[in-house]
């Protein structure tokens, strides 16, 4: 009873708190500074038609770089107290059987997936989408295949060389902006093209297909994991 009630007073003055922001929140009538000079001149000087990925990938470029390191490391960490754990002589619960549906549907689509994945991170710096949405895209390919084959096994050494080396290419490209441009990850180091064009943008879509694979390698890894000791 006592919890009860206390999660009932947690929840509501967890209510009251975003009531209070809910009521008095009061929309800009206009852009300020900061804002205002991305939205006008984004596009002129990185190339980008996709406002939000020029601003990620170059202004922010660092702030990504870290976003990716923290990704890289949850990895890691979960394949480690994985591995750690597969030595404690427990044994896993063994697989269910799957149905001749998944295992079908898997073969036509997990292959449009990845391509779809693809799609999205090469286009990130047109549509909507980059490099840690088709990442993520990709990996889903991946978990399709573990669920209509759990027994199946990736190479963990070509998991972490696509990582290891999309990741340095990365780190790469933006020593390449801060030699060759005006600083680090400067997309600027290669021509803009004409803008709305798939060839445009400069270094950004470069940029966005090593964030698509890294991030792609990583959730694989996590799930290629998981699926290893659920099966052992």
């Amino acid at each position: 009873m006592i919890k009860r009630f206390i999660a009932l007073t947690l929840l509501l003055a967890i209510g009251g708190l975003f009531a209070s922001l809910l009521l008095g929140y009061t929309p800009d009538s206009e852009l300020n500074q900061t804002a205002r000079y991305y939205a006008e001149r984004t596009s002129p000087d990185i190339g980008a038609a996709n406002i939000v990925t020029a601003i990620i990938v170059t202004y922010r470029g660092l702030d990504t770089l870290g976003e990716v390191t923290v990704l890289f490391l949850s990895a890691a960490i979960v394949g480690l107290v994985l591995a750690l754990g597969g030595k404690s002589g427990k044994t896993g619960r063994g697989t269910v059987p799957v149905g001749e549906l998944l295992t079908t549907g898997t073969r036509y689509l997990a292959p449009l997936i990845m391509l779809l994945g693809v799609y999205v991170f090469v286009n990130g710096h047109l549509t909507p989408g980059g490099g840690f949405q088709g990442g993520a895209i990709l990996a889903s390919g991946v978990l399709l295949l573990l669920l209509a084959d759990p027994l199946k096994r990736f190479s963990h050494v070509l998991i972490a060389t696509i990582e290891s080396f999309a990741g340095l290419l990365y780190v790469l490209i933006g020593l390449f902006g801060l030699v060759l441009a005006g600083g680090f990850l400067d997309n600027r180091f290669l021509p803009t093209g004409e803008l709305g064009a798939l060839f445009s943008a400069g270094a950004i879509p470069l940029i966005y297909s090593l964030i698509g694979l890294k991030v792609g390698a990583e959730f694989a890894s996590m799930l290629a994991s998981l699926s290893e000791s659920e099966t052992s």
